[in-house]
């Protein structure tokens, strides 16, 4: 087994021998245990390989100040660590000596380790050992779209004792079996990517076009549309990873519109129609709003249909006039697109909760849509309408020989 680098992120004026048995056990697995320190209150009781003092300085800031400002202004302080402390894992990754990163800590610990764990690449492991790993208020903002493991220890990192020792060694287990495992972060493809964003309610159109896909010669990318995965595909056609997508899941323009569950922001298709991919969307997700465990929305729109999965999971029929309002943002980013596109509407359903003899079945409502879109499209022409039902082997194959069309350059 090669020998790895590993980056620990803490911060020592508040740890002290729990880092290190940290670093000793890495160590012991035969790695090179890179011990950042970012301490922000006062001196530590010993330095790490990386000093908090050379972290201020690369952030900008003397320790001194750093310290000052940790009391009166903290977020400028924490700031300029996170800065200086990127800046160094950067070189260290430039140089080859990084092969993983595991954070141990609380709250401050936590956001600082994750702010640096976003800016290394795609695949390279990232494990943050916190309390703070099933916070609902601020797990979406140690993780966001990025790539890391939470390891939720439940105890703080405080004080060495038999509980906390346990959860130590799983998290340590977990990055030092990651790196000895990982593919590492250069990916080589020799063949188109396709992103295909997909959810359970389209599951059988999704699962059938991958396997077409791959016959035509495409290697396609699934991102789950449940909010992260699909902001996650926006991001990852901005940066030029995908050279088409087959969209049959954009439920999130509605979620994003109306405050869903599975909202991923508002650009969701904007990054396809920035870049100029080809690009075949279908309406599966638009006939629902996730409103599962929010009782205002839930009692909001209790004259509606609503379908229950489970105790988390509440799937709302959209209205009429909802779904116009989600053909104009539609039609707004389409017209601006710089590339090939085709919208399929599939006449007998968007979902597999949307057929007849199913609660969502609102035939008219998608009507509306259609009507609604095809009147703000500059190219109304675009948008094909078949005789199918979206969750379909067949509705897979018109999506898939659409987006080959639109691939080798054919007019939509």
């Amino acid at each position: 087994m090669s020998k790895k680098g590993i980056v620990i992120v803490c911060n020592l004026d508040t740890r002290g021998e729990e880092i290190l048995f940290v670093k000793d056990m890495i160590a012991s697995r035969g790695h090179e245990a890179i011990l950042l320190d970012f301490s922000m209150e006062e001196p530590p009781p010993f330095a790490g390989d990386i000093t908090t003092e050379e972290v201020a300085r690369r952030g900008g800031l003397p320790i001194e100040v750093v310290r000052e400002k940790y009391r009166s202004d903290r977020d400028t302080a924490t700031k300029n660590q996170i800065a200086g402390a990127s800046a160094i894992v950067d070189e260290l990754l430039q140089a080859g000596r990084v092969h993983g990163i595991i954070g141990i800590g609380g709250a401050t610990s936590t956001l600082v380790s994750t702010s640096i764990m976003k800016r290394l690449p795609f695949g390279m492991p990232k494990l943050m050992a916190s309390p703070m790993a099933a916070h609902p208020a601020y797990i979406d903002k140690y993780v966001g779209t990025h790539d890391i493991t939470m390891h939720h220890t439940v105890l703080d990192i405080v004080k060495m004792n038999p509980l906390l020792k346990a959860q130590i060694i799983n998290a340590v287990g977990a990055i030092c079996g990651m790196v000895e495992m990982t593919l590492g972060t250069e990916f080589k493809f020799d063949q188109p990517c396709i992103a295909v964003s997909s959810f359970g309610f389209g599951e059988m159109a999704v699962q059938t076009a991958l396997g077409m896909l791959e016959e035509a010669g495409f290697i396609p990318i699934v991102c789950h549309a449940q909010g992260k995965g699909d902001k996650a595909m926006e991001e990852m056609i901005r940066s030029g990873a995908f050279q088409g997508v087959l969209d049959i899941c954009i439920g999130g323009v509605m979620e994003n519109l109306f405050k869903g569950n599975r909202d991923p922001g508002p650009e969701r298709l904007l990054a396809a129609c920035t870049k100029g991919i080809p690009m075949v969307l279908a309406p599966c997700g638009l006939d629902i709003l996730s409103y599962g465990g929010r009782a205002d929305m839930l009692e909001k729109t209790k004259d509606r249909v609503q379908y229950v999965q489970d105790a988390l999971r509440v799937q709302v029929r959209t209205t009429a006039a909802e779904l116009c309002q989600a053909a104009d943002v539609i039609a707004e980013r389409l017209n601006a697109a710089r590339g090939q596109w085709t919208f399929l509407v599939p006449l007998q359903g968007w979902s597999s909760l949307d057929k007849p003899g199913r609660p969502i079945y609102d035939p008219a409502a998608d009507a509306a849509f259609v009507a609604r879109l095809k009147q703000q499209l500059t190219h109304p022409e675009r948008v094909k309408e078949v005789d199918l039902h979206l969750y379909s082997a067949e509705f897979a194959r018109v999506a898939v020989d659409e987006l080959i069309k639109l691939f080798r350059g054919g007019s939509a």
